[in-house]
């Protein structure tokens, strides 16, 4: 059973960095996409940053600069290092993952077969 469960949101100022986690147990496939995603009220979902086992990383242009996603295989565990956080940063952050490589799947988030529950993230001016 594959299981995705992030942490590392909270409450943060304008300005300030967060590291989101991601622990990914079950996934045995040699071939993934991994990616972030984030969602605030009233708005619709936006994928921010993948992490392909065949084409490498790619970002959305609001976050590209100050995000970087990074995936430690030992502990299984994909990172979000968030920089330079705005308040329009504050959302719901969710990872994914999918058994399938050689894409870039950042706005196909229906191309994900698993995902996590979220950790929020509130970014105060």
């Amino acid at each position: 059973q594959v299981k995705l469960e992030e942490s590392g949101g909270g409450s943060v100022q304008s300005g300030e960095s967060l590291r989101l986690s991601c622990v990914i147990s079950g996934f045995t496939y040699n071939t993934y996409s991994m990616a972030w995603f984030r969602q605030a009220p009233g708005k619709e979902r936006e994928g921010l940053a993948a992490l392909d086992s065949a084409v490498g990383t790619s970002y959305a242009d609001s976050v590209n600069g100050r995000f970087t996603i990074s995936l430690d295989n030992a502990k299984k565990t994909l990172y979000l290092q968030m920089n330079t956080l705005k308040p329009e940063d504050t959302a719901m952050y969710t990872c994914a993952a999918a058994a399938k490589g050689g894409y870039d799947l950042l706005d196909d988030p229906d191309e994900y077969d698993y995902w996590g529950q979220g950790t929020q993230v509130t970014v105060s001016s």
